[in-house]
């Protein structure tokens, strides 16, 4: 398994339908994707020319298995929702908090566990991190201002978050300083 992220501006297409279609135009939304063609059922050949990432959800057997075959002829990924067999690529449970994007995987093969280590990392990771990211950026951009060599620049963010306590979460096996 090798994790990626793709940039929102990466053409990626949804078909599909039903609440599995939601649940994936949701996820692809929150990750930003802003080039997002939407095809209720089944899209037109011509519609996959030009896309880079390809996703399939609540479509029926048929209709899912040509969708695979039409995007792998055109050598993009695809993902087939629940049908791995389908897919060169799959999604990880994720942990959004801004720009810090945390993500686990067990390769389709355990999902509870997935969502189990999801939820602790939802609970170690709180929505303060989205403005702790934004603070790290902002030192990081004033240190290479000020013409930081990069392993300067990380050991002064380390600094950082070691004095604010940032940490903390890592030094302890359940993931809870109490």
């Amino acid at each position: 398994m090798l994790p990626l992220v793709f940039l929102p501006d990466t053409p990626t297409l949804l078909a599909g339908s039903g609440p599995a279609f939601a649940k994936r135009r949701a996820l692809l939304e929150a990750a930003g994707i802003r080039r997002l063609t939407l095809v209720p059922g089944r899209p037109e050949p011509a519609m996959l020319d030009g896309q880079r990432l390809v996703f399939g959800a609540g479509l029926p057997g048929a209709c899912a298995e040509w969708l695979a075959a039409a995007a792998r002829a055109r050598g993009i990924p695809v993902n087939i929702e629940d049908v791995p067999e389908l897919c060169d690529m799959h999604v990880p449970a994720l942990v959004r908090r801004g720009e810090l994007l945390l993500t686990v995987s067990t390769g389709g093969r355990a999902p509870a566990l997935a969502a189990a280590l999801r939820a602790r990392l939802e609970a170690a990771f709180g929505p303060e991190w989205e403005d702790r990211l934004e603070a790290l950026a902002a030192e990081r951009q004033r240190l290479r201002a000020a013409g930081a060599r990069p392993a300067e620049v990380i050991h002064g963010l380390a600094s950082r978050m070691r004095e604010a306590g940032w940490l903390d979460t890592f030094n302890h096996p359940t993931g809870n300083p109490a």
